[in-house]
């Protein structure tokens, strides 16, 4: 039988001397972490030469590896673009990884025939421009006064096609609106207000106030004094909040302005964005895995993961140190941008100057991260030695499962697992069942008794999205839904420590006593047992409601096992509708091309 560090020999044996992606896998097949190289054969041989010299986390990653795949590619710049989009797909462990803090404001003007101009703190890939991000929501929501103040947008934030559906409102009256609802809107005019709005938002002003200005000179000229008047006022308004922004930069540059800082701490990124050579925004991260990098590494993995998903690339970046692949990254910033994209390490004078700004804010973000990691730590630690003393257990719970069955009457039963590792939500861990049992009368404690034996089940199966056991099991519920989760444990034969918290009264109820136990309000177990506990039932209703609204509004064929979407497709075009196949023979189904007799008996059954 071949041994891991064979099969490993045979793989480098066979690598390519090509430009391309590599992967690492453990024996288990999880993706540890993913890479790029000129050539595969020497990067990737790199890795496990005796001679190397890692440091701690790549050579415990390299211990780890007993499968490597590759995709050999035409260029560098294809296997930049590759590694970013399976970095942002699989989140390797190995890879650094970004952390933010917080979800930051944009405002986005939708791609629409009457575009609207609105607030969001999530970026879609539906074709919209978004602008930011900013550091203040209250800022935002300032700025988007000002924008409806000054320029004919939609204030209702709804979406109109441009025909008449309803009677204009006082908006329009007042001159704030077109009245697109009205069909009252040309679609030139509401494009030039776009316009006017894009301008702003990309900080050229000096080209909005020309705009404006040769528009209020035009309007004179046609002595429409109105018009001028409005146009007067409206640059007016302008200056006065361009004014107040910070002038960072003496040209109209846009740039993204980058900063790293170091320690035994951590890593922390800052980022300034200037735009037409004003500061009108900040952002900070976290980088998760660089601690053992330098600056340079850190600074380089950070620009590609992102500019992955980065809304706006500016015309120039500037970085804090030179990077190994600065050639090839600005390759991809110019073709994701589709203009030129200049990255540099600015070595004197304004740009400079922002970037030690920019680091002298990366400093009090990164201390501010080590305070609050130590705060979490010790409440973490304090939960976890009030639950241990509560609950008599060996040792203070790290990992925690709760589950939380959700259903109403018992129609579209689940329920949900959601995990705490150290007092923090990891939130990749969390999973969701889809209850198969269904009785005529609702029965929580057999669904309670069914997830519990799933999850179990699938760790003893060797299912990877099950891998860990917990230290501690919470079910939602009292004596009952205990009992179930341990009449589950005693059928598959694995004990966990679990406790039932009962929401009346925040009651702990423990196996093999008969009586529940009382923590005061505010001791740090009962606090992460009860957010544990909330954070359950929110996943669980969640998903409840996705599939209640599937039900009623879905076609009922997606019920069926064993009818996928090809066989829809090939029932609905064989009869038309879901009547059609409602009102066909038994032998009828079962003619259509991938149906089976047994499964056309399964669909006239589930449809009857």
């Amino acid at each position: 039988m071949t041994s891991a560090r064979e099969a490993v020999a045979a793989r480098l044996k066979a690598l390519p001397d090509a430009p391309g992606c590599y992967l690492f896998k453990d024996a288990d097949g999880r993706l540890l972490y993913v890479g790029k190289a000129i050539s595969l054969r020497n990067r990737v041989r790199s890795y496990f030469h005796k001679s190397a010299q890692h440091s701690i986390r790549i050579a415990r990653m390299v211990a780890r590896v007993r499968d490597i795949e590759w995709f050999a590619l035409d260029s560098e710049l294809e296997a930049l673009v590759l590694e970013c989009n399976l970095i942002k797909e699989h989140r390797p462990p190995y890879n650094v990884r970004l952390r933010d803090d917080k979800s930051y404001p944009y405002i986005v003007v939708t791609k629409e025939k009457f575009p609207r101009v609105l607030f969001t703190r999530k970026i879609r890939k539906d074709g919209s421009r978004y602008f930011g991000p900013y550091t203040s929501a209250f800022a935002v929501r300032d700025t988007l006064q000002l924008l409806h103040k000054v320029f004919k947008l939609i204030p209702c934030g709804k979406s109109w096609s441009g025909e008449a559906v309803q009677k204009p409102c006082l908006y329009y009256h007042m001159g704030r609106c077109l009245a697109p609802c009205a069909g009252l809107a040309s679609r030139e005019e509401h494009a030039s207000e776009i316009r006017h709005v894009m301008l702003f938002l990309e900080g050229r002003s000096q080209a909005l106030m020309k705009n404006l200005a040769e528009q209020m000179d035009r309007a004179s000229e046609r002595l429409d004094f109105e018009r001028a008047a409005s146009l007067r006022d409206t640059m007016a308004n302008l200056e006065s909040v361009l004014e107040r922004q910070k002038v960072v930069a003496t040209d109209d540059k846009n740039q993204d302005v980058i900063a790293i800082v170091k320690d035994d701490r951590g890593a922390a990124v800052q980022m300034f964005y200037v735009r037409g050579g004003k500061l009108i925004g900040q952002r900070h991260f976290y980088l998760d895995g660089a601690s053992d990098t330098n600056a340079s590494e850190a600074i380089q993995e950070f620009v590609k993961r992102y500019y992955t998903d980065a809304p706006e690339i500016p015309r120039e970046v500037l970085l804090p140190v030179e990077i190994a692949e600065r050639d090839i990254v600005q390759s991809w910033l110019k073709q994701k941008r589709g203009s030129t994209v200049t990255v540099t390490v600015p070595a004197g004078g304004e740009k400079l100057a922002l970037v030690e700004m920019a680091a002298t804010n990366a400093e009090m973000a990164l201390m501010q991260f080590a305070k609050q990691e130590e705060d979490i730590e010790a409440w973490a630690a304090s939960a976890g030695q009030a639950l241990q003393e509560a609950l008599e257990l060996e040792q203070p719970p790290v990992r925690i499962e709760c589950f939380d069955i959700s259903n109403i009457q018992g129609t579209a039963p689940v329920s949900s697992m959601v995990v705490v590792e150290s007092g923090q939500p990891a939130k990749d861990e969390y999973r969701r069942f889809k209850i198969r049992y269904t009785p005529e009368a609702p029965d929580d404690f057999a669904m309670m008794r069914e997830t519990v034996l799933r999850r179990l089940r699938n760790y003893q199966e060797g299912n990877p999205k099950f891998s860990k056991l917990p230290d501690l099991i919470v079910i939602d519920g009292g004596k009952g839904q205990l009992n179930a989760a341990l009449k589950a444990m005693d059928e598959i034969g694995l004990r966990v420590p679990a406790v039932g918290l009962a929401k009346k009264e925040e009651l702990l109820y423990l196996p093999n006593r008969s009586e529940p136990i009382a923590l005061p309000m505010n001791s740090p177990g009962l606090v992460l047992l009860r957010r544990l506990r909330d954070e359950a039932h929110r996943f669980a209703i969640s998903y409840h409601r996705k599939l209640r609204d599937k039900r009623m509004f879905g076609s009922p064929l997606e019920e069926i096992p064993g009818v996928g979407p090809r066989r829809r497709r090939l029932l609905l075009r064989s009869f038309g509708s879901v009547e059609g196949i409602r009102r066909a023979t038994i032998e009828d189904l079962a003619a259509v091309p991938t149906m089976t007799k047994a499964l056309a008996a399964r669909v006239k059954e589930a449809l009857e």
